[in-house]
């Protein structure tokens, strides 16, 4: 994905809602990793009809989320291919606390984000056996607690985004070579968030 923009931040909540649809997620989840496909070939991995799916992977070229790949040709030149129109999306909840309904809608899509996140981690646990022992090995599931301020976590917050970004980087690099030797998709879910204990969560 090195010819695309590095990453966008959502900020208005028109794109955030097209991006937080259900099945909007789930197309651009397997778009990311398929890297370019065609609407049939998304149709098929998230079990739904193709025109039904061409019409939400419009929607969200609409909003610039996704984009056609002019470097990939189907068989017949005529079905679209499409590719993520950036490298990566982020969005904060200070874009869109000035009004209580762009905070709910805020609030919605990463509670979608979430529970998508948590049913894949579910899923790779009902398949474990099947893969091998070394993968089972290099599987993550760990929680630290830590004792920080907001400035430190957030420092915190981007060295790791750094790390992820050079291996990130050396993956891409190596699939583009054409070094897939071992190589599978990874899933990598971080969670930095400040808690207190009490009762309710209170001080």
């Amino acid at each position: 994905m090195s010819d695309t923009p590095e990453e966008r931040r959502i900020t208005d909540v028109g794109t955030l809602k097209a991006f937080g649809h259900p099945l909007r997620l789930r197309l651009y989840r397997a778009l990311y990793v398929r890297r370019t496909a065609t609407a049939s070939q998304l149709a098929e991995e998230v079990d739904g009809a193709v025109s039904l799916v061409s019409y939400h992977l419009r929607k969200l070229a609409e909003h610039g989320l996704i984009e056609e790949n002019p470097k990939a040709r189907s068989g017949d030149g005529r079905e679209r291919w499409w590719r993520p129109a950036q490298a990566g999306l982020s969005f904060a909840r200070r874009d869109f606390d000035d009004a209580p309904e762009k905070l709910a809608a805020h609030t919605a899509v990463t509670r979608a984000l979430v529970d998508e996140r948590t049913e894949a981690y579910v899923r790779y646990l009902d398949e474990q056996p099947a893969w091998s022992p070394e993968w089972q090995a290099a599987a993550i599931c760990s929680d630290y607690l830590l004792r920080l301020t907001a400035a430190e976590l957030a420092a915190l917050s981007g060295e790791l985004r750094a790390v992820v970004k050079k291996y990130a980087e050396r993956g891409d690099a190596a699939h583009a070579a054409g070094d897939t030797e071992g190589r599978e998709n990874a899933a990598l879910h971080l969670y930095g968030f400040p808690f207190r204990t009490g009762p309710q969560g209170t001080p």
